[in-house]
């Protein structure tokens, strides 16, 4: 199924709702022309809400002919908006605008609702209505301020709603959902993990033949699960290469060597590049900046490592001379790319700004040398997760906490110094042990430090001190795509804070982060 992105803020939830049905749903670009359409052959579209007013300047349109398909469509919020207006129907702005829990009373007739109860509540977000149907669709549900907040023509198998079905504040909205994919458009339910690792392997396979592959294996979920496919679509044509850059939590590299090396029996190679990477973050403390500095070095070193492997392979009358620039029989490079890391990079959906690059997106350097196998490209986090239990991929590592591929770098605001590394390691750690020991560290989506490169004034043994305050993050989510701040208890809070002043040598000031995601990322740069 493909979602149609007209810059809506719960864009990505939709198709993560779809996916969560199991079937398979990609999102696109709201100027995706209908002969495209066509020859990806969906079984349905989703035109999603938006910000815009469907009569402001610049607003973003939808290629008319997309209605006349005859694919099953269903427009939400903007979307419904927008497909009466162009089929004949009219659209208002509204005296009053109408945000969050509304009740609604549903037509039990009808495709969308049939299993539903008349009285339901769902979520509102907008402040124009449709005022009249299109000619030839009847409307089906509506609420105290929203006369038409539903309606359908099943003859063209188009339906609306005015409401946001794909939020947990409409709680009847994945039944909407389903009832739309399965009742109205047929979409059989086969997205699972089993089928995307076989899907996954094929690709892999026709991808790179018989060449030889390496993984930049990082630790974390993503690139562990990546490594494991690709195992399973080349086995030995696979190396591991784990680039210890410096910037890795507590003991992080010798758990990674030990999964690895030991448990999962994958070819792996440990490259310690810790004063490489350091050297060029020295003095760099905007962001994008180190970004970038991490995403190039992360692909020299795997460079490096591809051409002493290609050279290790040669016959040795061959191997004189041969140096950083041959490539050998090593062309590919996989990486653990998330869809969320493309969508947040701002790249192959529709009205989606670039949020922040992600070293392993829009930090690449133009210049690189390999090709590219990625094959999460279009998994969000928790099917990456299931994706991982299928393949046999340790419990812990499964669900690991998301870290960035910058490591401490972005969480340090400022320069990156071995000092404030060893700090914010060591605070980090004494976080991570307190929720564990909590019982929550699989409640939450990620919890971590961070380290502002700032002094404040303090007291500890009657002498005054001028030390980092440390900045404890915790959030919920699903997805990453949307967090809230996590309700941590404030026995928790207290123990945390006090080990971290009174273990962590600099540190004489604790900070609790209590902003959600928007406004906030979940991490700081």
């Amino acid at each position: 199924m493909l979602v149609l992105d007209f810059g809506g803020q719960y864009s990505q939830l939709i198709a993560r709702r779809v996916r969560e049905a199991r079937v398979y749903s990609e999102l696109v670009s709201h100027r995706i022309g209908a002969e495209e359409i066509r020859a990806r052959d969906p079984v349905a579209l989703v035109l999603s809400g938006g910000p815009a007013s469907v009569y402001a300047e610049g607003a973003p349109l939808a290629d008319p002919a997309i209605f006349g398909l005859g694919v099953p469509t269903l427009g939400i919020c903007y979307g419904m908006q927008l497909m009466a207006r162009e089929l004949g129907g009219a659209v208002e702005s509204n005296d009053v605008s109408e945000y969050g829990k509304a009740d609604v009373e549903l037509d039990g007739t009808a495709a969308l609702f049939h299993d539903l109860a008349a009285e339901q509540v769902v979520w509102m977000s907008h402040r124009d209505s449709v005022t009249a149907a299109p000619p030839g669709a009847r409307v089906t549900a509506s609420s105290e301020t929203t006369p038409i907040a539903a309606f359908e023509d099943p003859a063209r198998a188009l339906y609306g709603v005015q409401f946001h079905p794909e939020v947990v504040h409409t709680p009847q909205g994945q039944r909407i959902l389903e009832s739309f994919l399965y009742d109205v458009a047929g979409a059989p339910a086969v997205w699972t993990p089993a089928a995307v690792i076989e899907e996954q392997v094929e690709r892999i396979r026709a991808q790179v033949g018989s060449e030889r592959v390496i993984c930049g294996l990082s630790g974390g979920v993503d690139s562990a699960v990546a490594a494991l496919l690709v195992h399973k679509a080349v086995g030995d044509q696979l190396t591991c290469v784990f680039v210890d850059h410096g910037l890795l939590r507590e003991n992080e590299a010798e758990q990674v060597v030990e999964t690895f090396g030991g448990h999962l029996q994958v070819p792996l190679v440990h490259v310690d590049a810790r004063e490489r990477f350091l050297t060029r973050l020295a003095g760099v403390t905007e962001p994008e900046e180190k970004r970038a500095i991490v995403g190039e070095e992360f692909i020299r070193v795997f460079e490096d490592e591809a051409a002493k492997l290609a050279l290790a392979a040669r016959p040795k009358s061959a191997r004189a001379d041969s140096g950083r620039t041959t490539m050998g029989d090593v062309r590919f490079l996989v990486q653990g790319t998330l869809y969320s890391d493309v969508i947040e990079s701002g790249g192959e959906v529709g009205v989606a700004s670039k949020i922040k690059s992600h070293h392993n997106v829009g930090g690449l350097p133009a210049d690189m040398r390999m090709e590219l196998v990625e094959p999460l490209r279009s998994l969000f986090k928790d099917e990456v997760r299931r994706v991982g239990e299928q393949l046999g991929l340790p419990e812990r590592m499964v669900w690991r906490h998301p870290f960035p591929g910058p490591g401490l770098a972005i969480r340090i605001i400022g320069d990156v110094t071995e000092e404030r590394l060893a700090i914010l390691r060591h605070a980090d750690a004494v976080l991570l042990e307190e929720v564990r020991k909590a019982g929550l560290y699989r409640e939450l989506w990620q919890c971590f430090a961070v380290l502002p490169a700032i002094r404040s004034v303090g007291v500890q043994g009657d002498e005054r001190t001028y030390a980092y305050p440390v900045v404890i993050r915790a959030v919920t989510s699903e997805d990453a795509m949307t967090a809230d701040w996590a309700r941590l208890p404030y026995e928790l809070l207290d123990t945390i804070a006090s080990r971290i002043v009174n273990e962590v040598v600099g540190v004489n000031r604790v900070a609790l982060d209590l902003t959600s995601k928007p406004p906030a990322t979940i991490e700081w740069v």
